[in-house]
């Protein structure tokens, strides 16, 4: 499977600048991805924090040779109070759409940290996660783009114990319509059926506590 760096981003300032992104290229970077909470999304009825403070920007770099990570970093705290990074497996069982470089993906962009329960040994977890909730994330929420990312290992000193980062898009409408975002198509049973559902599957490998939802626009920088 394919490998990415991930950073969590605090205290931003312009991380669409063209500048920063001809930086992370130098470094290594093939494919640059943002996800910034922004205005577009700050009606969001989902937004969990388990962090001190409200992430404000995701970022995802790719390359076949591996990126400079001294450079990545330093490019970075140029434009960030804090960054947090870990390196990642890609797997995504529900490809987003293409868009132009530069364009806002349309809809809503919700990205989660997830933390493994001491108590689930990790190939529970990871089964779980990967070969059982997918399919009932994919059934039970209107989404158009699913992309999971399993921890491998953290690339900062002080990043915390994330197993996995995933990315879920969502019609727009889902900021603050729940029909919306579970796909119920405005049937109060239905969707209440696929609330219980979904919310039986994360309780089974602990996604349903001690975990960060970052709503955000999406865009692909390079």
């Amino acid at each position: 499977m394919p490998e990415e760096l991930i950073f969590a981003l605090w205290g931003v300032g312009d991380l669409r600048d063209a500048g920063l992104t001809r930086q992370l290229v130098a470094a290594g970077a093939e494919s640059v991805r943002l996800n910034v909470s922004d205005a577009d999304v700050a009606e969001a009825m989902l937004r969990l924090t388990t962090f001190d403070a409200p992430i404000d920007a995701v970022l995802a770099l790719s390359s076949s040779n591996g990126c400079d990570r001294a450079a990545v970093l330093a490019a970075l705290g140029g434009v960030a109070e804090r960054c947090e990074g870990w390196r990642v497996e890609v797997r995504t069982p529900l490809p987003p759409p293409p868009v132009a470089i530069g364009e806002r993906t349309p809809g809503l962009a919700n990205v989660a940290f997830l933390r493994r329960p001491p108590e689930l040994p990790y190939d529970e977890w990871l089964d779980h996660w990967r070969n059982r909730h997918t399919e009932v994330a994919i059934a039970t929420q209107a989404t158009f783009g699913y992309v999971q990312n399993r921890v491998l290992e953290a690339v900062t000193d002080t990043a915390p114990d994330i197993a996995a980062v995933v990315e879920e898009l969502f019609p727009l409408e889902a900021l603050r319509d729940p029909h919306a975002f579970y796909g119920s198509g405005g049937d109060p049973a239905e969707l209440n059926r696929r609330i219980e559902r979904m919310m039986t599957s994360v309780a089974a490998f602990g996604a349903d506590r001690d975990i960060d939802v970052v709503p955000t626009s999406r865009y692909v920088l390079h």
